[in-house]
């Protein structure tokens, strides 16, 4: 029992390193947006997503340890933490919890830095937004006719800046 314990926790801990990376990859990311940094911003997309894939996959592991030692507990695939800590020697119980606890509390600050960085990113845009507006240099929304066909109207107002051919 010992040795599936072990790789629980192995794999614990991997998840809480790995959720780790994922914080500090959010936290630059929110200081490139506070920064206006805007091509690192973007070149940052690829490595946060990157991390999200490791972080799947360091959860996969998780989840397959916690089944396994279910299965040499004969409990059910599904239990939770809370069921299985009893059914583990009392020497390993407050490390599964802490272990547990930490991933819980930061995978609570990816979600809340996440949710920032989409607001402030959101933000941003419509903020672009005005600023194009305010030029006249809209992108009409495509309008069909009863033929199917895409009608475009007229500008509402005049751009700033018409090319003459």
């Amino acid at each position: 029992m010992i040795e599936f314990v072990e790789k629980l926790v192995g794999a614990l801990r991997e998840e809480l390193q790995q959720y780790g990376e994922m914080l500090v990859r959010l936290d630059d990311q929110q200081d490139l947006v506070m920064r206006r940094s805007a091509v690192a911003l973007l070149e940052s997309v690829p490595h946060v997503q990157a991390q999200s894939a490791v972080l799947t996959q360091a959860r996969e592991v998780r989840f397959a340890a916690m089944k396994a030692l279910c299965t040499m507990l004969r409990l059910p695939a599904e239990t939770s933490f809370k069921d299985l800590l009893p059914n583990v020697p009392a020497d390993y119980r407050p490390l599964l919890d802490a272990l547990v606890q930490e991933n819980n509390e930061l995978l609570q600050r990816i979600h809340q830095r996440a949710r920032q960085n989409h607001i402030l990113l959101s933000r941003t845009v419509e903020s672009m937004q005005h600023v194009i507006n305010s030029l006249g240099i809209h992108r009409p929304t495509a309008v069909y006719d009863d033929n199917g066909a895409v009608f475009n109207s007229a500008p509402s107002r005049p751009a700033i800046y018409e090319a003459v051919c």
